[in-house]
């Protein structure tokens, strides 16, 4: 019986010029994915944040209903607690961040800070209007007196006290501000009104508006409207 050579080319695999292509190819379906992923996955941050500052809102209104008035924010040094504990005049007004630990909350870093989906420090203001009296105790001064100054704008303002004349005024009466820095630390004139570990913006001027190359802070503000409400409803003003 003649034995038959066994024919090895029919069984030889990809070559190296056939797997570079197919490997270009790949990269290139990739590279085409990458970008529309990662706006998903800022998209869907932006989202969560979003959501976290509204429940931050509610949990400062639940404070202000427990103890008739807003927690001071927490400094660098503070531990995510008020500063000073106990409210009255603030250490720092502008440019602090959320008192979480004062708050009860539990989306905290290793020091006691509320973070964000990216992990930046969730930042927070208060007025100081009207002699401190919302860190300090808002039933001691008539609600016609209750005056907060915080001002939004849409746009950076020259000015620390207001928007600028064709600035849209979003708010100027707000009692609390609260926002989130966002994914990147931007430089531009929008997020310089902002405190970011960046600048040391402090004034009681902020700026929100739809995310851009320069500026993607996720500002929100609590209504005076709605605090006085629900402490009136709840008996905690007269």
């Amino acid at each position: 019986m003649k034995l038959t050579k066994p024919n090895f080319r029919q069984h030889n695999g990809f070559s190296l010029l056939e797997m570079a292509i197919v490997l270009a190819i790949v990269g290139l379906l990739l590279a085409g994915l990458l970008p529309t992923l990662s706006g998903q996955m800022d998209q869907q941050r932006r989202n969560e944040t979003e959501d976290q500052l509204n429940e931050i809102k509610e949990a400062l209104i639940g404070y202000a209903l427990i103890n008739g008035r807003l927690p001071c924010p927490a400094t660098s040094a503070s531990g995510g607690a008020e500063s000073p504990v106990g409210g009255g005049t603030c250490s720092t007004q502008y440019n602090g961040y959320l008192p979480a630990v004062t708050l009860g909350l539990s989306s905290i870093d290793s020091e006691g800070f509320a973070i964000d989906p990216w992990g930046n420090r969730i930042r927070y203001a208060v007025t100081s209007t009207d002699s401190n009296a919302y860190t300090t105790s808002m039933s001691n001064t008539g609600i016609s007196n209750l005056s907060p100054d915080l001002v939004v704008c849409s746009t950076a303002s020259a000015s620390a006290s207001d928007c600028s004349a064709s600035t849209q005024r979003l708010t100027t009466t707000a009692p609390v501000v609260i926002y989130s820095t966002g994914a990147k630390l931007g430089t531009g004139t929008d997020e310089s009104e902002n405190p970011n570990p960046n600048n040391t913006d402090n004034d009681r001027v902020f700026v929100s508006h739809t995310p851009n190359s320069e500026f993607d802070d996720i500002v929100v503000w609590l209504s005076n409207n709605v605090l006085i409400n629900r402490m009136v409803t709840a008996g905690k003003l007269p």
